[in-house]
């Protein structure tokens, strides 16, 4: 089972063509093609019917997108966990007596019907009554041990990254496309990870570890980068990163302590660029 082909499946039929999953994927839509396609041959079945003006699901495709949904939003559910999961502890020791509920969910929650405080939503945001803060743009960085470096060489271009291990957030090792982009220059790469994982933490060992280069979220290597554990990549290329808002009701008053975790949460998702050390 190839963990990326179902998400990127799952992604077109939710997109409702190639192009608008591409772009949701920030992938080539000659990826998405082909990844689907690789899936069909593997599963011996069309899953997609497709014509110039629409995609349609057969009736085994629409079997199979049931389940993969369901895989997905599970998977998509522990990605959340892992990347708040740090900040969140961190809050609760710099506020003893704050009690914190934390729900992970992919569908949408209504907070006043459900009694959620607050929710944290990444990605363009819809038109509704709710009020919206941003929390900033969560953004990942390229990060590699002083000791790979020195044994492997530290990449100077964007393409240098095909001849070393990569570490990958994400599912599947049937090759990646990480995205970089500088001054208004983009580049699409396309790499074979030697690890795909979905958990932060598992990659963030295996890279403090020296097996290899990594993309982390930014907030979740400061410190590493701060004591020369690990040391960044390519820095002055940036992947793209997704919009992170809060969302709480318009007719419900800011409680404190709801205040003081939205302020907690937009100083550590989006660290500033002084806290990042270049490693040059």
């Amino acid at each position: 089972m190839d963990l990326n082909e179902i998400l990127v499946f799952t992604r077109v039929v939710q997109a409702g063509s190639f192009i608008a999953a591409s772009a949701r994927l920030g992938i080539p839509k000659s990826t998405v093609s082909r990844k689907v396609a690789d899936l069909e041959k593997r599963l011996n079945a069309r899953l997609l019917q497709r014509t110039t003006r629409k995609l349609s699901l057969t009736d085994v495709g629409r079997t199979y997108f049931d389940q993969c949904a369901r895989i997905v939003s599970e998977i998509e559910d522990a990605e959340r966990a892992a990347v708040l999961g740090p900040i969140i502890s961190e809050y609760l020791k710099r506020y003893p007596d704050v009690r914190v509920e934390l729900v992970a969910t992919t569908r949408t929650v209504d907070l006043v019907e459900e009694r959620f405080d607050v929710g944290i939503r990444a990605g363009t945001l819809p038109d509704s009554t709710l009020v919206a803060r941003s929390l900033g743009r969560m953004t990942w960085v390229l990060v590699a041990t002083p000791a790979y470096l020195k044994k492997r060489g530290r990449p100077r271009t964007p393409e240098d990254l095909q001849k070393h291990d990569f570490v990958f957030f994400g599912a599947g090792l049937d090759g990646v496309d990480p995205r970089l982009e500088k001054d208004g220059r983009a580049v699409q790469l396309a790499l074979s990870p030697r690890l795909s994982a979905n958990e932060t933490d598992l990659l963030r060992a295996v890279v403090t570890a020296g097996l290899g280069i990594g993309a982390l979220p930014a907030f979740y290597c400061v410190e590493d980068l701060r004591a020369r554990r690990l040391l960044r990549v390519l820095p002055d290329w940036n992947t793209p990163s997704t919009p992170v808002h809060a969302v709480y009701p318009s007719t419900r008053q800011i409680s404190p302590k709801v205040k003081t975790f939205l302020e907690h949460l937009q100083a550590h998702l989006t660290p500033p660029p002084w806290e990042l050390p270049r490693n040059t």
